[in-house]
């Protein structure tokens, strides 16, 4: 057990071996060895603690300590600072430092990976310890079998308080949580709200002025991607978060009162900024709210809110989808809106937001202490730490509102070196594949595609929205299991394998019934890789400080894309009829061969590959008193127990 005493000041090498020491001495100052399997993090410079030069004599601080109670943990970096910090401390601010703020579908497993890296580590730091106090008492070291009992007890008591976020949920960030996922449901919804409609909105408009009306939504997005940024970064993410509410309300009140085409394309426009705008919004915003191991969550709550958003529109359609009342399908729109606008008093502001702009604000403090239900001060001032830590590891430089400049130094960054500039090809080939792939062409236009092949298009366009919630969730169990590669693979190859299904029902050489199967299957394979993939990668491909551009530049493309297949779809569909899907098969086969040859598969998402990239960063630094058990005992506990060891000693005395 770890004395309750200053810190031991001999060194030992973690997983070196555990004969080798200074005269045979083993004290609890441990560093991690680079060429160990143990890792560790110690980028603690920011923290909110007194930070002090060796000089000062730092090691002789817990000292101070009160008579039985345990030494504080703390660490000393190369540079001679200290930071005390509690080993769950430390793996909180690791988790910060290493998750992106970004709200990313699929992420939680990275999130996991991260958390058991951390709890290894500091469990072998605690064995060590334990370890060496052993031999100054005794001058014998712990058995094998000691050993892995103490680093498995320690790991795992680690393990449970740093996923304890992921069950402490507050009020105020259940709240946020919901408001942008109905932002998500409007992009969804807006997605598929012109696809059953299309005989009913003004009968006898061209074509092509409705393939423009229908495309006028992507045209909007990445206008309102790339204003987005800019907005959050000047005015706040809660103020964007409200601009682009009422985007959507002034988009919504034109397309539901529009007296002509001209109207419902340029209200498709307005409303596609505002989809573009949310879809760059609502991760930023999450992902600066949520603690780490949220995020990736949060990420999958928006993502089942957008494909519910879509399965919705199909639905209410079929009451309202008739020359008479499909301006009740427009509606849904700006009364979400409205809605939103009356609960928006609720929203907070982004904590990282209001300290990237002022690190002593008091705003800021007080919304971490409601957000993470802490209650004293120095709590919030470790979670500030954290905060302030991670936002420069990402390249926030200390102010938000250079965020945009320096997306812009990084993507220059990303494209001089050569390895990276690999990944960012490879991601926006990704991209081109999702879009061009065909997928947006049977949510925008299913409906009419389903005519003559089934009795009620609706209804099969309908069945189409359900499969696609539900492939969703089986993506979302896949992703923990399957590697990433493996899963774009297997997508593009059965999208391709339907698209030809398709084209060869057309054909009559199926029944009808098959094409409607073959479609469905098609957004099913969709929905397990090109759908989710292409946005996950991004977030376990970089950097953390790179993950924020890269999905810029992505959304950009996938835009563009976007808009390509909603406009030229129409007209394949009128000049290929049966043959429509086969452009869509040629993108998807090139997009097998790419994954197949080119695509790198996802690294850095198991506990091993995390462990050796923090070993590497942490080489340096040496760490104190690393009593996992006794730090994670209660205080209050700790000082009663005391307390009555007191008294009884005085009664002994006293008789």
């Amino acid at each position: 057990m770890a004395d309750s005493g200053a810190p031991q000041e001999t060194t030992a090498l973690l997983g070196g071996d555990k004969n080798q020491t200074d005269d045979g001495v083993r004290g609890d100052k441990i560093r991690p060895n680079v060429s160990s399997s143990v890792t560790a993090r110690a980028s603690y410079r920011n923290s909110w603690h007194a930070l002090r030069d060796l000089d000062d004599d730092v090691a002789n601080e817990p000292n101070k300590e009160r008579p039985g109670m345990p030494a504080k943990s703390y660490s000393v970096n190369a540079d001679g600072t200290a930071s005390y910090l509690s080993p769950l401390e430390m793996g909180r601010h690791e988790l910060y430092e290493m998750v992106p703020f970004a709200a990313v579908f699929g992420m939680q497993k990275k999130e996991r990976s991260l958390s058991q890296a951390f709890a290894s580590f500091a469990g072998d730091l605690d064995a060590m310890e334990a370890d060496q106090l052993e031999f100054k008492k005794s001058r014998t070291h712990l058995s094998d079998a000691e050993l892995e009992k103490r680093r498995s007890h320690a790991s795992l008591l680690l393990l449970d308080e740093l996923e304890f976020d992921a069950v402490m949920v507050t009020s105020p960030l259940i709240i946020a949580v919901a408001m942008a996922s109905m932002l998500q449901f409007l992009l969804g919804y807006n997605i598929g709200v012109m696809n059953a409609p299309a005989s009913v909105v003004f009968p006898g408009h061209s074509s092509g002025s409705w393939a423009l009306a229908v495309a006028a939504f992507a045209i909007g997005g990445p206008f309102g991607a790339m204003a987005a940024g800019k907005l959050a970064d000047s005015q706040g993410r809660k103020g964007a978060f409200l601009i682009d509410m009422w985007i959507f309300l002034v988009g919504g009140l034109l397309q539901t009162l529009a007296i002509d085409m001209y109207m419902i394309i340029a209200a498709r426009f307005i409303v596609g900024f505002g989809s573009g705008f949310c879809s760059v919004l609502v991760p930023i915003y999450l992902g600066e709210l949520a603690p780490p191991n949220l995020r990736g969550m949060f990420g999958t709550l928006t993502q089942f809110a957008l494909v519910i958003g879509i399965l919705a529109s199909d639905l209410v359609a079929f009451p309202f989808a008739t020359e008479e009342k499909w301006r009740y399908l427009f509606s849904i729109t700006p009364i979400t809106s409205m809605l939103l606008l009356l609960f928006s008093p609720f929203l907070l502001e982004s904590p990282r937001w209001l300290l990237g702009r002022d690190r002593s604000s008091r705003k800021a403090r007080y919304i971490i202490k409601i957000l993470r239900g802490l209650r004293y001060d120095h709590e919030v001032e470790t979670e500030v730490s954290h905060f302030v830590s991670a936002s420069q590891n990402q390249h926030c430089d200390g102010s938000c509102e250079n965020d945009t400049v320096n997306s812009g130094v990084a993507f220059t960054e990303m494209l001089m070196t050569p390895k990276v500039r690999t990944l960012l090809i490879s991601c926006l080939i990704l991209q081109m594949g999702q879009q061009l792939c065909g997928i947006n062409a049977v949510f925008y236009y299913s409906t009419s595609f389903f005519e003559g092949i089934i009795d009620n298009p609706l209804l099969g366009t309908t069945i189409v929205g359900a499969v696609n919630v539900v492939a969703t969730y089986v993506a979302l169990l896949l992703m923990d299991s399957c590697g990433r590669r493996t899963l774009i693979l297997w997508s593009s190859g059965g999208m391709f394998m339907c698209c030809v299904v398709i084209v060869l029902s057309l054909l009559g050489y199926f029944q009808n019934i098959v094409a409607l199967l073959a479609v469905n299957v098609y957004v099913s394979f969709f929905e397990i890789g090109l759908g989710p993939i292409p946005w996950l990668i991004v977030a376990e491909m970089f950097d953390a400080k790179y993950v924020t551009t890269a999905m810029a530049a992505c959304s950009q493309l996938n835009w563009v894309c976007n808009f390509v297949v909603g406009f030229v779809f129409p007209y394949l569909n009128e000049y290929l009829g049966p043959y429509s899907f086969v452009p869509f098969a040629m993108v998807l086969a090139l997009t097998f061969i790419f994954a197949a040859l080119k695509l790198p598969e996802t690294q850095g998402t198991t506990p091993e590959e995390l462990m050796d990239q923090l070993v590497k960063k942490n080489s340096s630094v040496v760490y104190y008193n690393m009593n996992i058990q006794e730090a994670h005992n209660n205080p209050i506990d700790t000082e009663w127990k005391i307390a009555m060891e007191q008294l009884k000693e005085e009664d002994e005395e006293s008789q």
